[in-house]
């Protein structure tokens, strides 16, 4: 029997791999994870399950795009890796310590989903990743929740709002109060 399809959300900060490498790539595994809770998560993860490529440690971060799970049960191989930050010195051959999932590139969102716009989305109130202090690298979304991302990704956001006379006004006050 087939396993229901997952959704998550997997964080990348781009200048080190982004959703445009992994494009390039096509298939790459997800490596560097070391916090024991998102190595849980992909190690619930199944091959066709789907993920919300997510731009971290970036202004505005957000969802850039999407992937999909490929296979599972892959052993990080920086963990071998003397100089490399990933490097763990517990590891060895015969017992790793850190596996990953290789993930194929699907899309890239048209219109990047920056967390401002997720959180002023209803139907995302209570995602994960928007809950204060939620650094998890990997993690769980809801089909729901991947749904509206998606359809965030496909949409124009909208403009931003007007600046009245009156806002810079008050904005000019409020900087001499301050001062």
């Amino acid at each position: 029997m087939t396993p229901q399809k997952q959704y998550w959300l997997m964080k990348s900060e781009p200048d080190e791999f982004s959703i445009k490498d992994l494009e390039k790539k096509r298939i790459e595994p997800w490596t560097g994870v070391r916090n024991y809770m998102a190595r849980f998560h992909m190690r619930a993860m199944h091959v066709d399950d789907a993920v919300l490529f997510h731009h971290s440690s970036v202004d505005p971060p957000g969802v850039a795009g999407l992937a999909r799970v490929v296979r599972t049960g892959v052993i990080d191989e920086k963990q071998f890796q003397k100089r490399g930050k990933y490097y763990d010195p517990r590891a060895t051959r015969d017992k790793p310590i850190w596996d990953c999932v290789e993930v194929e590139y699907v899309a890239t969102f048209p219109y990047f989903v920056s967390m401002d716009r997720m959180r002023a989305e209803p139907a995302l109130a209570n995602m994960l990743v928007l809950k204060r202090g939620m650094r998890l690298s990997v993690q769980p979304v809801t089909e729901a929740e991947y749904n509206a991302v998606v359809a965030l990704g496909n949409t124009p956001p909208p403009p931003p709002p007007e600046v009245t006379t009156d806002d810079r006004r008050r904005e000019a006050h409020r900087s001499r109060v301050r001062k």
